[in-house]
């Protein structure tokens, strides 16, 4: 498999290999991690991917591409695969599953506020914006950090590029509010969740990175889960005290491949 993994078309009712690499025109598309046939909440993914499909004749094919999708996965192993509505492809022919190894996921990670205007422009909706986005993390890797913070004109907290960003103030877990553009994250939903479950309070918030000091700073993401901010330029962060239980939690919600609901389309 090469590193941009293999590419799989939905065309007359089934994925069929694709031996070229398809360019990375983006019009949705959505992410998840597989571990060894079990994922976590893969029928909010689907939901999110079929309510930015507009297009009527491909939402009706959304139902038989899951499960088509679903059918596909590896039973082993770790893998991040994505899929993919590509409006530019003809039609009929515009849903592809993309396989790919899972990268390397880590417990922790850096921050670095970018310093650019936000440039995404679709930022409600995953997939048309990744370039952009990694774009970002690439700049923020070149000042030393491993994930960059996207803020508003007024700069408050948005997104990570490729993340979102959480964080607990004494015993309530924050977010940023709908004042600011945030990609609905299904990791946040499931966080937030597992808090209010916990008896904490979420309470979302305008803020800027500098009203995060003493905060215990979290990064989300589908690959990750949840990793901790260790730093993040000169703010000086609390250490993680419940990342390792929240992580725990978040575990348990991985289910297997065959619960997936084929009327979530």
């Amino acid at each position: 498999m090469s590193v941009a993994g293999e590419f799989f078309q939905f065309r007359d009712g089934g994925l069929r290999h694709v031996d070229d690499t398809l360019s990375e025109t983006l019009t949705v598309a959505d992410s998840f991690l597989v571990e060894n046939g079990r994922v976590r909440e893969i029928n909010r993914h689907f939901k999110r991917f079929a309510y930015s499909v507009t297009n009527g004749e491909t939402r009706a094919e959304l139902a038989d591409f899951f499960a088509a999708v679903v059918d596909q996965l590896p039973a082993t192993g770790a893998w991040f695969p994505r899929i993919e509505y590509r409006q530019s492809l003809p039609k009929g022919e515009q849903l592809v599953l993309r396989i790919r190894e899972a990268p390397e996921r880590t417990e922790s990670v850096t921050l670095w506020t970018s310093d650019e205007p936000d440039p995404r422009k679709f930022p409600q909706i995953k997939g048309p914006d990744l370039s952009a986005c990694q774009r970002l993390r690439r700049a923020a890797n070149l000042r030393g950090a491993d994930e960059a913070v996207i803020v508003d004109l007024d700069g408050y907290i948005a997104d990570g590029s490729l993340s979102s960003i959480v964080w607990w103030d004494g015993n309530i877990l924050h977010g940023p509010d709908d004042s600011t553009a945030w990609l609905p994250s299904i990791t946040r939903q499931l966080v937030i969740e597992l808090a209010t479950n916990a008896g904490f309070e979420f309470k979302p918030v305008k803020a800027k990175p500098e009203d995060l000091a003493g905060c215990e700073v979290w990064s989300l993401s589908a690959l990750q889960g949840i990793r901790t901010v260790t730093s993040w330029g000169i703010i000086p962060l609390a250490k993680a005290q419940r990342a390792s239980s929240f992580r725990k939690r978040l575990s348990l919600l991985s289910s297997e491949l065959s619960q997936f609901n084929s009327s979530v389309a």
